[in-house]
């Protein structure tokens, strides 16, 4: 398999920095694959393992090590996307997609300059949208590889077939078909400048507990979602409706009282909200925003997935 994504002819001698060079491709590829920055560390260290528990003369007779390591861990994301199926149905509540934080706000002091953390290779754009993520997990295995492969990285069918396991013809049946999902669930969004401003002008009624206020700002129809994983308390059920959502959230402002603080912040690439509770992230809030109400809130609290924003971070201010 041959890619545009490759980087350099490395045949003669697929030398440590040439294949190490590959490591941000992969996590980038393999967070959008999983919606998890855990399941994609585990997917790159199990990429690399398999490359070299091949032979020096076996690396090199592989004509683009570059592909070769994109089509192993596409094949190990298509396998682990199978069994998340079965974790999720002992799942205790919701499962969102681990949530990422902005690296120039939150990863350069934790990692130093060379930024050691994984999170710090991840790049924001629109297809890693807490929206978008949760749009792919509803897909089936085959229809998120051969999309993120094709549309979001560029890759041709006839190479996504090599991951995949079918036919050129039927990958791309399989990204047509996910590409109408992607299109049926879109809402059309504002500038970021404007997302923000209603973002904090939730904070603001949420910190104030003004019901009225907070149901001017959700669609009537909104959702919240919620994922605890069980390792935290939060509703286990989505709540449906504005004014629902503003009541729940009032009340969890009432309970939380003077131990929290709202902080706004940059949450997989777009404006949204955290918890902090005696200097430790407690709960990220990623929104998403449409004709100027909040369509949708996601909340995550399980703290396996806020590794990225550790309380040695160092916090924004508001």
């Amino acid at each position: 398999m041959s890619s545009s994504a490759d980087t350099g002819d490395d045949r003669s001698d697929p030398g440590l920095s040439a294949i190490m060079s590959e490591r941000r491709h992969l996590i980038n590829l393999g967070y959008r694959l999983t919606g998890s920055l855990a399941d994609a560390e585990d997917v790159v260290q199990e990429t690399y393992a398999r490359w070299y528990a091949m032979s020096a003369r076996e690396q090199r007779a592989i004509e683009s090590p570059g592909a070769w390591l994109v089509t192993v861990a596409g094949r190990i994301c298509l396998n682990l996307l199978g069994s998340a199926r079965a974790r999720r149905e002992t799942y205790v509540g919701d499962w969102i997609p681990e949530p990422l934080p902005e690296p120039t706000e939150w990863i350069t002091g934790h990692s130093g300059a060379g930024g050691n953390d994984p999170a710090d290779r991840i790049t924001l754009d629109e297809s890693v949208t807490m929206a978008f993520l949760v749009v792919l997990d509803a897909m089936t295995p085959a229809e998120r590889v051969a999309f993120v492969l094709h549309d979001v990285f560029r890759y041709p069918f006839g190479e996504v077939s090599e991951i995949v396991g079918r036919t050129p013809a039927a990958c791309r049946q399989l990204a047509s078909s996910a590409r109408r999902r992607i299109r049926t669930a879109r809402t059309p969004a504002g500038p970021s400048t404007e997302q923000a401003a209603i973002v904090r002008q939730f904070r603001t009624a949420w910190e104030a507990k003004d019901i009225d206020a907070l149901i001017g700002l959700l669609d009537p129809a909104a959702t919240a979602t919620a994922d605890g994983g069980g390792l935290a308390v939060t509703h286990l059920h989505p709540i449906v409706g504005g004014e629902q959502i503003a009541h729940a959230y009032a009340e969890i402002a009432r309970v939380a009282g003077d131990r929290t603080t709202f902080l706004e912040c940059t949450v997989n690439g777009l404006p949204g909200l955290v918890a902090q509770q005696n200097g430790t992230i407690a709960t990220v809030f990623a929104f998403e925003i449409a004709g100027e109400r909040i369509r949708r809130i996601w909340a995550v609290r399980n703290p396996e997935k806020l590794r990225p924003w550790g309380v040695d971070r160092g916090v924004p201010s508001a």
